[in-house]
């Protein structure tokens, strides 16, 4: 897991909550068999990203939570046990928008534990998810995957940031808007 190993490395946390997830992330980097993988009961790691077209920023309503969060889920096989590219591949599936990663972004620009409620057959785990900011060159091509989210759209950073239901989301999306100046 050196790839992780120096993700994590990179990390400069904003606040004691960040500093935390990251010090929780670190331990199960080792605690847990196969970190990346969601087969993990208690915890795994997972990758989102904050979609930017330069000035404002995808949100979708997730369909199970019903809370505007950024795109983002589990490292599939295709990932290559890379998190950057799950976040990017995640952020295309749920946007429909083509996204790199953004040129003048620390990498990874966030860190956040937050617990998944139990449902059905699955236990209660914790999400360990790193984040990316990312730039789309097609902002007309956003369209919602009905699979994961109700609703998909842009929002200029203020409003963003006025939805988030989290202090971390909108600590992220703070991390974004210093990265844009805007």
């Amino acid at each position: 897991m050196e790839r992780l190993d120096a993700l994590l490395a990179a990390v400069v946390p904003a606040d004691d909550k960040e500093r935390a997830d990251l010090a929780l992330m670190r331990a199960q980097c080792t605690l847990l068999p196969e970190p990346l993988s969601c087969s993990q009961p208690a915890a795994h790691f997972t990758g989102s990203a904050v979609v930017t077209d330069g000035t404002r920023v995808v949100l979708v309503k997730h369909r199970k939570l019903g809370r505007w969060l950024q795109p983002g889920g589990h490292v599939e096989p295709v990932d290559g046990d890379d998190l950057l590219a799950t976040a990017l591949r995640e952020a295309e599936e749920e946007t429909g928008c083509r996204v790199v990663p953004h040129p003048g972004a620390p990498r990874p620009l966030d860190v956040d534990v937050h617990p998944i409620p139990s449902r059905g057959t699955e236990p209660a785990h914790l999400h360990l998810d790193v984040r990316f900011l990312v730039l789309t060159d097609t902002p007309e091509a956003l369209r919602g995957d009905p699979q994961e989210s109700s609703n998909v759209r842009w929002f200029e950073l203020d409003e963003a940031i006025h939805r988030a239901a989290s202090p971390e989301l909108k600590r992220l999306l703070s991390k974004a808007r210093a990265v844009l100046g805007v």
